[in-house]
């Protein structure tokens, strides 16, 4: 039993996939099969079983997953050098859990420099869920990015933005023109867009506070294909200000400032304090930050 046999094991049982395992670990399918193989043997079970949601441990291996990670902990502290990540010739997949306005303000950049400085980096991205805070702990996501204020103990977070609202209407509305009052914001047809993280919510929340009813003529669950739909119709939509933006670089919209008041919020990066002090994790962080901090 070495070292190299309990880390395919950890990696297995962290991604249930063979082949993600191989990935993060820089080795190749095969050689993960042949190291399951090797485990399947020594413990005399079947380990992992492949099923529709991936390679799922047995009872045994469930057990077994706590021993294993304090053994490589202390085999790690025994072996280790100064541990270190060149992203140039880095070869890997760092998952990032994104909200819609981390998606359309915050990717498009961040890919463009992957390409740059780590050509063999490839970044997976999953919405922000339920499930985000374990998929961080568990080490199956790298980091989150967006606004997610119910993450408890246990994350470390830096702010990267404050994001305030716009309003966003067709750039020939026949009323809104480049101020829009109260009364006309009561008046139109609203798209509202219900996926969260957006800050839609603070949104509902002071507009009931103020006492103000708009017709919403049109939910939609995020925000694909918002842009054409209001370059080609009359409704009014308000989203934070850098989603407005990315709308006006590819639809034919303009935005006006909201009538009121509206709350703003924080977009920030996450992560498990498991992976502060881990060379990867802390370089991701650093490449987000400088892109993105205010």
């Amino acid at each position: 039993m070495d070292l190299k046999l309990l880390t395919v094991f950890d990696e297995v049982y962290k991604t249930r996939s063979v082949s993600r395992a191989g990935e993060n670990l820089g080795i190749a399918q095969s050689s993960v099969s042949i190291s399951l193989a090797r485990l399947r043997r020594h413990f005399g079970d079947p380990l992992f079983v492949r099923t529709a949601d991936g390679m799922q441990p047995t009872p045994h291996a469930t057990s077994l997953v706590t021993p294993v990670r304090q053994a490589l902990e202390l085999l790690r502290g025994i072996s280790r050098k100064q541990a270190v990540f060149e992203p140039a010739t880095a070869q890997r997949t760092f998952r990032i859990c994104m909200t819609d306005i981390t998606h359309l303000a915050l990717l498009p950049p961040l890919i463009n420099r992957l390409r740059q400085i780590a050509p063999g980096i490839n970044v997976e991205i999953t919405h922000i869920s339920a499930q985000t805070p374990k998929a961080l702990e568990s080490g199956e996501a790298d980091l989150a990015v967006g606004f997610m204020p119910q993450l408890e103990a246990g994350f470390y977070q830096q702010k990267l933005f404050e994001q305030d609202f716009s309003c966003v209407v067709r750039s020939g509305h026949p009323r809104v023109r480049t101020r829009l009052t109260e009364a006309m914001f009561r008046r139109e047809n609203h798209v509202v867009v219900t996926a969260s993280g957006t800050g839609q919510n603070l949104v509902e929340e002071e507009l009931q506070r103020l006492g103000v009813k708009r017709n919403v003529a049109l939910q939609m669950p995020n925000f694909l294909g918002l842009g054409g739909l209001v370059a080609s119709t009359d409704l009014m939509v308000t989203v934070p200000s850098r989603v407005a933006k990315t709308l006006l670089r590819i639809a034919d919209v303009k935005a006006v400032r909201p009538p009121f008041q509206l709350p703003t919020f924080s977009i920030k990066q996450h992560w498990h304090e498991r992976y502060k002090q881990d060379p990867a994790n802390a370089w991701l962080r650093a490449l987000v930050s400088d892109l993105f901090l205010e």
